[in-house]
This record gives C-alpha cells, sequence and structure tokens, in this order.
C-alpha cells in the first residue's frame, strides 16, 4: 500500500505540475498581458508604454522563468526604472532589496495581489473557498444517500414498476443542467406571483407575497439558513442524484445476478439479508468512483449555480477572474482545482483498494 500511495503521488505531483504550468501559459498571452497593462495603467497606453509596464511588472521574458518564479523555485524578479529605484517580485518600491527574501512564490506562501479584489489573492479566495465547501458538504449530505437509496431500490428488482419509475426520474434529473432546473427550482418555489408560494401565503402557512424559499442565496455567505440555501443546494443535488443512482442500479442489477446471491435465495435466505449482508457492500464499489469523482465537478460545476443564485463562492469567483482578466487569482484558481481533483483521484483509488478484497490480495 506504501509503495502504490508513492507512485499515486509522484503520478499526481507530474500531473499537477504539467497542468499548472499548461494554465500559466495560456493566462500569460501576449494579449492578456497587454489587457492586463491597459487595465491597470491607462486604456489610452501606447504600445510601447505597455510593453514597458509588462516589463517592469516582471511579464516578460521566458515563459519557464516566470513559472518557476510563480512557483518559488527561481528567484524573483527585479526591475530598476531610470530613477535608480529598485522594485521587484519579493520586495516594493522603497523596501530594502537586499533584506528581501529571493524566492517568494506559491511555495512560499505568495500567491500573489487580485486586480480585481485589490486584496491579496488567498485573502480573497480562502474566503470564497469556505463558502463553497459549506455549499458542497450541503450537496454531498443529500445527494449521496439519496442516491444510493434510489439506486438499491431500482437495482434490487429489475423491471419492476418501481425501477421504471426511479430510472425514469433519474434519466430526466441527468438530462437537466443546472441552468435550467435551476430556472425552475425559482419559478415553482421562490416567486411570489406564480409556483407553490401563493397557493401556500392562500392557506396561511407563510405570510402574503413571501415565498417558501429565497431566490437569492447571497445572505447565505454570513448566515446559512433554511431559506436561503435550499435552493442552490437542491439545484446542484438533483443532477448528481440521478447520475449516481444510475451507476448504483446498474452495479446492483449485476450483482443480484451473481451466483452466490442465487445460492442465498436458494437456500431460504430472506430476500431483505441477502441485499443488506451479502449484496449491499459489492454493489457500492462502483458508486463509490463516482461519488469521490463528483468533489471536482461540485467544485467546479458551482459556477452556474453560484451566478445564478449570486452566491459569492469559488465558482462565482472564478467568473469574476476571467471576466476581469485576474491572472494571479485565475492561476490560484487553477491550483485549487488540480489539487481538489487531484487529491480525491488518489482517495478513490485508496478506498477502491479497501471495498475490493480482489485488488488489496493482487
Amino acid at each position: 500500500m506504501g509503495v502504490f500511495v508513492l507512485r499515486r503521488l509522484g503520478v499526481m505531483l507530474l500531473t499537477a505540475i504539467a497542468l499548472t504550468f499548461v494554465v500559466f501559459y495560456l493566462t500569460n498571452l501576449q494579449p492578456n498581458l497587454e489587457k492586463l497593462a491597459r487595465t491597470e495603467g491607462s486604456v489610452r497606453m501606447t504600445e510601447e508604454a505597455v510593453q514597458d509596464w509588462i516589463a517592469q511588472n516582471g511579464h516578460s521574458g521566458s515563459v519557464f522563468l516566470r513559472y518557476g518564479q510563480w512557483l518559488g523555485v527561481v528567484p524573483g524578479w527585479t526591475y530598476t526604472d531610470e530613477k535608480g529605484q529598485t522594485r521587484g517580485r519579493c520586495f516594493e518600491i522603497g523596501q530594502d532589496a537586499a533584506a528581501a527574501p529571493s524566492y517568494c512564490g506559491l511555495l512560499q506562501g505568495n500567491w500573489g495581489f487580485s486586480t480585481f479584489f485589490k486584496t491579496p489573492v488567498m485573502e480573497s479566495l480562502g474566503e470564497k473557498l469556505a463558502a463553497t465547501g459549506w455549499l458542497m458538504l450541503a450537496v454531498m449530505l443529500v445527494m449521496v444517500p439519496s442516491s444510493l437509496i434510489l439506486g438499491v431500490l431500482s437495482g434490487m428488482r429489475e423491471g419492476s414498476a418501481t425501477d421504471r419509475t426511479l430510472s425514469t426520474f433519474s434519466i430526466a434529473s441527468t438530462a437537466t443542467p443546472e441552468y435550467v432546473s435551476g430556472v425552475v427550482l425559482v419559478a415553482l418555489f421562490a416567486t411570489a406571483a406564480t409556483g407553490i408560494s401563493p397557493i401556500l401565503a392562500e392557506y396561511g402557512l407563510i405570510e402574503p407575497k413571501k415565498t417558501l424559499f429565497l431566490a437569492s442565496a447571497t445572505s447565505a455567505m454570513d448566515d446559512i439558513t433554511f431559506w436561503n440555501f435550499t435552493l442552490p443546494v437542491m439545484t446542484i443535488a438533483l443532477y448528481g442524484i440521478g447520475y449516481i443512482a444510475r451507476m448504483t442500479r446498474a452495479s446492483m442489477t449485476e450483482v443480484m445476478t451473481q451466483q452466490y446471491i442465487r445460492t442465498a435465495r436458494l437456500k431460504g435466505v430472506p430476500f431483505r439479508t441477502v441485499v443488506m449482508r451479502h449484496a449491499l457492500r459489492n454493489a457500492l464499489i462502483a458508486p463509490f468512483t463516482v461519488i469521490m469523482l463528483q468533489f471536482p465537478w461540485l467544485l467546479n460545476g458551482v459556477v452556474i449555480v453560484e451566478s445564478l443564485f449570486n452566491y459569492k463562492g469559488f465558482g462565482w469567483t472564478l467568473v469574476q477572474a476571467a471576466s476581469n482578466n485576474d491572472i494571479p487569482l485565475l492561476l490560484a484558481c487553477s491550483v485549487v482545482a488540480v489539487v481538489v481533483v487531484l487529491l480525491t483521484q488518489l482517495i478513490s483509488d485508496i478506498g477502491y483498494v479497501f471495498l475490493n478484497p480482489r485488488i488489496r490480495l493482487a
């Protein structure tokens, strides 16, 4: 197991370096740098002034050198202007260059300065990641138990009316994108003029001109309540429930046709005992991998939902960084996404080994 984990960690490290370099290269293309110079400087800057700004802020030179400086494995850049003032990546104008550290990149905790939020990247991203973390936790708590129950119930009796009904629901939820289900849920539960809210108000179950749920989740950034957090959670969970339920059903259906299941049934073992004691563990091996893959999907897939419900988490931040050409923040978002994907893959592989004895013995 130790050798397996070390090998996986080595592959993960090489993959992370390759992916972050690709993102670094694409975000540091010349048109992006020129746009950044005009945004930070002036839209009326001449081409010569733009190139000077790029050079003065450490964006010129080899992309490999700049990538090393960003990582913190190469000494940071320095620039001395015509007045003899020196500034660099690791220090500002007026600071003592000799006392400044030579390395100040990602590995040293310096993730850069957000040009859009005007704050250190870690400060901006940390708060947004925490908000998305709560959203992901709520989604997983709703999505995983619901999808497993639906998949097991559907796969227990293949071809039954229950199977057909639940399979239809699973396919419909998976085929409906988040921006459609989100709008539908808002129309049904978060509009005072249409949907279920006017009916509930008529019977006195909610106050007039109030809605069952809130259409905006902005207030959930400060105080999460059932009223302001339900719709974004259900919008994301509905899509994942269908996918995991279908995988669980397929796995459960396959297990229920195995020889040891038929033998247990022929020996008179109650059907519930056969399912709970013999079939369920083997049926959950494939869904476990799918469930672990939901974490990177949630982190990057919340872009639409957070924008729709104005929930200022990781997805909303990624949209703001891309639309405002915030290169340091974009790079930080890519690092977080890559790390989450690779870690969930590692956990998935380790968990698969423990769930499947044949893999462990091999």
